[in-house]
């Protein structure tokens, strides 16, 4: 690799597979804003959402008019929806609380990846990037749609690119599909072009005012932002992963970008012009890549506070991470199993990673504090050379006994205030966002009444039948036999044949002799009993009744017997 392994010690990240979620084909996951949902699309067109903290399936969103597999899943700002690619070029957006359809707009190009923009409550707008055409932005109100730019021209502010399915006129190639995502607060739009270049534009004016080279040329697959915006992240076709540090404040950005822009320079062309404002939006930080193997990287993305980045391997058949830290050093490599990964996603506040697998199964990767555990526990050994030590009563205590008293100086009879909501430190707009949709309700399933009667029923019925003497039963005491039940263990041992075994009601496997059973036919040839109508020890299916007749398992009373009805094979 391009840095040696650090000690994993050093940073929460996640290292084993906690479990799996199954239901379907799931082909693309993504959690919402506080981790504590997890939508995943299926390769039936429905889209499950799951309660992460239960693992459990809250709510199921189908259309009967969609019948083709998700490509993407995107949340909006608050929760309340969830907008849904499919492969038969449509969008769908969803009220996630009610489980109703908002809207569903078709587009020309099957969409690879849809955003809906990240600073509206309401969603109207989404950023969808086609399989063979420039990304566009569309109007979930009423189905417009508006080409993106994806290459600058000396003497204009941008220009799309033509119909993907007609080569150019100069030979080239088709288009090659690009990667675009919104930033923070949705005002601008970073773009990757298959020339190897980010285009930042004005998602209200659709003009380009940016524009950074990409060392190597190579075409972008895939651009994403940090949590907090303060970092970009970019996948390229040389293999690389790349990390930009954004400049521009997070708010106001496309207002601060129109100013360098408009910046009269009679000295340079219009690129140059918008390469030099490039220089002042992003600067390359880090570069991650497998020197030796120089394997492609898939869905790579940032931890949830930006100090971890993720990818992983492209190769058939291989299921295996790497994580870097943002100074690009690798801390580790995970591997599962012989499953091709197909999405990835890391959870918004903790340390775990989901993954998808093209099995359609999703796996969790936690923390494995189990194995970290002796790093925290003392090193006896140099305790045991150190006479000095002295273990303090408290010292393996969750919570020691100093942090006990501290904790009693605080004022128990103070009025608790459980109407205010404070501000959470990991979302700068926390305060505004009091309508966020954190957890579906949970709704009792109206079946389960009349599945606890039956189920009650069964087992009344059940206990009633134990209880009941049957014809036969009833007929044997009559005749003074005395009958064993159907579930009894017992064996028909001794002299009998296969046949009079076939006649106690079915054949049952011969049990393996005990012990005391061996105890016992080694006591025997030792010192054999003489006596006659007594058996020397040991148990056996043949039973005494109250006129001391001797009973044999299938009811036949015996006048006599001897110790030869005792067969070694039972003993």
């Amino acid at each position: 690799m391009n840095a040696p392994i650090i000690d994993p010690l050093q940073g929460d990240f996640p290292e084993v597979i906690e479990e799996y979620l199954q239901h379907g084909n799931m082909k693309c996951i993504s959690f919402n804003r506080r981790g504590t949902l997890l939508a995943a699309g299926c390769a039936d067109g429905s889209c499950v959402i799951w309660d992460f903290e239960t693992r459990g399936v809250a709510k199921e969103l189908r259309d009967k008019a969609c019948i083709a597999p998700i490509t993407s899943v995107c949340w909006s700002k608050l929760g309340h929806y969830v907008l849904a690619s499919a492969t038969d070029k449509s969008l769908t957006l969803w009220n996630i609380l009610t489980g109703e359809k908002i809207t569903r707009v078709t587009l020309q190009q099957t969409t690879l990846h849809a955003c809906l923009h990240p600073g509206s409550c309401t969603p109207s707008l989404c950023l969808a990037c086609p399989l063979s055409s420039a990304p566009i932005l569309v109007d979930l109100n009423n189905g417009s749609s508006t080409v993106l730019p994806v290459s600058v021209s000396d003497t204009g502010n941008g220009s799309a690119i033509p119909h993907p399915r007609n080569k150019f006129s100069d030979g080239s190639p088709p288009f090659t599909p690009t990667a675009a995502t919104f930033n923070k607060y949705g005002d601008l739009i970073y773009l990757g072009n298959s020339k190897g270049e980010i285009l930042i534009v004005d998602s209200k004016s659709i003009k380009v005012n940016a524009v950074i080279p990409i060392p190597g040329n190579s075409v972008v697959k895939d651009i994403v932002f940090s949590r907090n915006g303060q970092y970009l992240l970019t996948n390229s076709n040389d293999r690389v992963i790349r990390v930009y540090e954004n400049l521009l404040p997070k708010k106001g950005a496309a207002k601060e970008l129109e100013t360098m822009t408009d910046a009269d320079n009679a000295d340079f062309s219009r690129i140059d012009k918008l390469k030099e404002a490039g220089t002042k939006c992003l600067c390359l930080s880090r570069e991650f890549q497998d020197a030796v193997t120089r394997i492609q990287w898939k869905a790579p993305c940032f931890s949830g506070d930006g100090e971890w980045v993720i990818g992983a391997s492209a190769s058939k058949g291989e299921h295996k991470l790497y994580i870097w830290d943002r100074a690009g050093h690798l801390v580790k490599i995970l591997e599962g199993p012989k499953e091709a990964l197909i999405g990835l996603a890391w959870h918004p506040l903790r340390p775990l990673v989901v993954s998808v697998s093209v099995a359609g199964l999703v796996y969790i990767w936690a923390k494995d504090y189990m194995e970290n555990w002796s790093a925290f526990a003392p090193d006896f050994k140099e305790l045991e050379e150190n006479e000095e030590y002295i273990e303090r009563e408290d010292e393996f205590d969750l919570m020691p006994e100093s942090e006990k008293v501290k904790e009693l100086d605080i004022n128990q009879d103070e009025e608790v205030d459980i109407l205010t909501v404070e501000k959470d430190s990991s979302f700068s707009d926390s305060d505004a966002s009091e309508d966020e949709l954190i957890f579906l309700p949970v709704t009792p399933l109206p079946d389960v009444p009349e599945q606890l009667d039956k189920c009650l029923g069964s087992s009344l019925k059940l206990e009633d039948s134990n209880h009941t003497s049957s014809p036969f039963s009833v007929e044997a005491a009559q005749n003074g036999q005395t009958i064993l039940p159907a579930s009894s263990p017992l064996e028909v041992i001794g002299n009998s044949t296969p046949e009079d075994a076939a006649g106690t009601g079915g054949s049952k496997r011969k049990r393996k002799p005990s012990a005391k059973g061996m105890e016992l036919q080694a006591e025997k040839g030792r010192k054999p009993s003489t006596k006659k109508g007594k058996l020397s020890s040991g148990k056996s299916s043949k039973f005494r009744n109250k006129n001391g007749d001797r009973i044999e398992a299938n009811g036949t009373v015996l006048d006599e017997y001897t110790e030869d009805d005792v067969t070694d094979d039972y003993l």
